[in-house]
């Protein structure tokens, strides 16, 4: 971890007619487990199949049918909860959690509610330079996701496509630690950046395989801090869960709505009502979709189909021992290895195959040169051109290449530019290019003068007023960088320039 005291940010607070509110925030997290069977079926979890053709029996609920636990999901829960820090439960089950979907063909789902494979553990939150939220995990359970109701391909009929049907779900929930609609984004943000790194969940909030329940409550000031006291949540307001958000900017415009709404409802001596609701981002609206189920109103028991899943230390600690270097401890090794700020280290590391791309780039070289042209130059064209670090037209070898020839004097950090903009558009290797485009920087000593010299000649009235002024010296500096074409090793020619008008 970084050696830094951070500070809490503080929560967000939403004045109204009668006073001032505080926001109070919760999310449960579906994270999809990066497994190519289903949690129960040996079945397919290829996105974008053809509907309805990744459906094993047990998923479409054929009488008789018995599910069988798929190890790998189980193995990629556990190492999700070591990656936060979280208690592996060695005893665990199973529950069916009853309630109708049409695209539900079990008429349940297997989840777990009283016995969760994860317990507590935690998440750090970073809001700034110095700056983070701790947010307590509560739990992570299985469970299998339902599959897809379709009503806009007929006007009369409704289709179901159960190909996800089945598909193992990490539910992450945290405590309601969340103060502010931009900390539940940069939670979000945190957490799929985690799951990458640990190989569990790719993340893909496009497809749907990542997605968050958000539940929003708002409270007086000092209410919270009873709540902290006394662990009542009847201090933290009654709650609304927004369900299934997979956009940041989302999230953000949803727990602002939702805040403004419950305070308006307050203030106007109504009370808010325990309910879900959906995010309607054209609108930027929340409304109703039904009243918020108890526990008890899914009619919870125990899976008869399904043993007690009881797994060993030994095999959690031999998870444990494949753990990757996480996204804090890369950050505090890229600024204490390559002594760069913290800042670049957060941009480098926020993403697991920039992080990869700029390791490689930096192997051997100068590390905060590379991560400087890997986040000004690449990342800024990239972003100009629409593409990812997984697309980029230069390899990690190529802009290496480019940093070697910078440190080795053969290039100029202006020709570098020329030769990056060469190798992003055409290709090739970089050494090459530089050696047969005759772009090799000029540090023969005597040609730079000869320049210098010919210029200072030419500009003898430039020549005095550098002499009263020497900040004008910068002036015989481009001349001679443009009449070498820009080849001239700067260094030499600011000295050269210096020497020779007696500076």
């Amino acid at each position: 971890m970084l050696d830094l005291t951070y500070e809490t940010p503080k929560p967000r607070v939403i004045s109204g007619a009668t006073g001032d509110w505080e926001l109070v925030i919760g999310l449960e997290v579906h994270a999809q487990v990066s497994s190519k069977a289903k949690l129960f079926s040996g079945a397919s979890t290829q996105f974008g199949a053809e509907p309805n053709s990744n459906v094993a029996f047990v998923d479409a609920g054929m009488p008789g049918m018995l599910p069988m636990i798929n190890e790998g999901c189980i193995a990629l829960a556990v190492k999700t909860g070591l990656g936060l820090n979280a208690q592996i439960n060695l005893s665990s089950a199973f529950d069916r959690k009853n309630y109708f979907y049409p695209d539900l063909p079990q008429g349940y789902q297997i989840s777990q509610l009283y016995h969760p494979i994860v317990g507590e553990g935690e998440v750090l939150v970073d809001m700034g330079p110095g700056v983070a939220r701790l947010v307590r995990i509560e739990r992570i359970h299985l469970e299998q996701d339902a599959g897809k109701s379709i009503h806009d391909m007929d006007p009369t009929m409704s289709f179901v496509d159960l190909n996800r049907t089945g598909v193992a779900l990490m539910e992450i929930v945290s405590r309601p630690d969340i103060r502010g609609p931009e900390e539940a984004a940069a939670y979000v943000v945190k957490l799929r950046q985690i799951l990458r790194y640990l190989g569990t969940c790719d993340g893909n909030m496009q497809n749907g395989n990542l997605r968050a329940d958000v539940n929003v409550s708002v409270c007086r000031p000092g209410d919270y801090e009873r709540y902290q006291e006394t662990q009542d949540f009847s201090h933290l307001g009654t709650r609304c869960e927004i369900k299934n958000m997979n956009s940041m900017r989302f999230i953000q415009a949803a727990i602002d709505y939702e805040a403004r709404r419950q305070i308006a409802l307050l203030e106007d001596g109504g009370s808010v009502t325990q309910e879900t609701r959906l995010y309607d981002p054209d609108k930027n609206e929340t409304r109703s979709m039904r009243s918020k189920e108890e526990a008890h109103d899914y009619r919870y028991f125990p899976d008869p189909d399904l043993l007690p899943l009881e797994i060993e230390q030994a095999w959690v600690d031999d998870i444990r021992a494949t753990l990757p270097e996480l996204p804090d401890a890369k950050k505090a090794r890229f600024v204490t290895e390559f002594g760069m700020t913290e800042y670049d280290a957060s941009v480098l590391t926020a993403d697991i195959d920039s992080a990869a791309y700029f390791e490689d780039v930096a192997n051997g070289r100068d590390g905060k040169l590379a991560a400087n042209w890997v986040i000004n130059e690449l990342f800024g064209r990239l972003k100009k051109d629409d593409r990812t670090i997984t697309d980029s037209p230069v390899s990690a070898a190529q802009l290496g290449g480019i940093i070697a020839l910078i440190s080795s004097g053969d290039i100029s950090g202006k020709i570098a530019k020329d030769l990056f903009e060469i190798v992003y558009t055409e290709g090739g290797d970089p050494a090459e290019i530089v050696e047969t485009r005759g772009m090799k920087q000029v540090t023969d000593t005597g040609a730079i003068e000869a320049a210098v010299d010919a210029v200072i000649a030419d500009n003898p009235a430039q020549v005095e007023k550098a002499k009263a002024n020497p900040k004008l010296a910068g002036w015989f500096v481009g001349q001679v960088m443009k009449a070498t074409g820009g080849k001239a090793n700067p260094a030499a020619v600011n000295a050269l320039v210096a020497a020779k008008l007696g500076l």
